[in-house]
């Protein structure tokens, strides 16, 4: 085992998320002013996020406040999984898998109920890493410091020997408050750079030799 760790956020980094226009598209179908949607589901998106609802749960808010029928709630959540899920951001996961064995692995990520089994299903991150730090499961989203500290603690490492990478600045300085290292993804290229340098400046824990060895 090593002292270094890396640890990733899903979409935008492992994920390519680009915004599809579902939402606008739905407020478009059902007449309903721009925002609308927004308005309304805010509050249960938030508890998704943080584990409060759940699927079963949402899709009731989501028919009860939009006045959908079933069909109509299942194609509603359809889209919703396809923008939130994206694609795989394949280089950067070869990459990531490359480094099995190098460094500790994990993800930290702001999540919603149901993200786990349909990630898992289709990118299988919980064979990438070591731990994913869900917080639709821990109740605690990013930039709260306790999501930092709760990542370093499931891997059982150091934060300043933890290099953390995700898309939105916020969370970035949120990571080095926690005390870890913290690098903004803005494209593969230097976000390997970045881990690169950060393998090479923080050493591995020394190995232990038996008596005689």
């Amino acid at each position: 085992m090593t002292a270094t760790c890396v640890v990733l956020d899903i979409g935008g980094v492992l994920e390519i998320t680009p915004e599809t226009g579902w939402v606008q598209r739905w407020e478009e179908r059902l007449e309903l002013r721009p925002g609308t949607v927004g308005d309304r589901m805010r509050d249960v998106w938030r508890a998704g996020s943080v584990g409060r609802l759940s699927e079963r749960e949402v899709c009731e808010q989501v028919s009860a406040r939009l006045g959908l029928d079933a069909p109509q709630v299942e194609a509603f959540m359809a889209d919703l999984w396809t923008e939130y899920l994206g694609t795989p951001n394949e280089e950067l996961i070869d990459y990531v898998r490359g480094l099995r064995g190098r460094c500790r692995l994990g993800i930290l990520s702001n999540s919603f109920v149901g993200a786990r089994e349909r990630e898992t299903a289709l990118y299988h991150f919980d064979e990438l890493v070591e731990q994913v730090v869900y917080s639709h499961e821990t109740g605690i989203e990013k930039p709260d410091l306790r999501a930092f500290e709760a990542v370093c603690a499931r891997l059982d490492v150091r934060p300043e020997s933890c290099l953390f990478i995700d898309d939105a600045a916020v969370n970035v300085e949120a990571a080095r408050a926690a005390g870890m290292q913290a690098h903004l993804f803005e494209d593969n290229a230097r976000t390997v750079a970045r881990v690169a340098a950060h393998l090479q400046a923080v050493p591995a824990a020394p190995r232990r030799v038996p008596p005689g060895g």
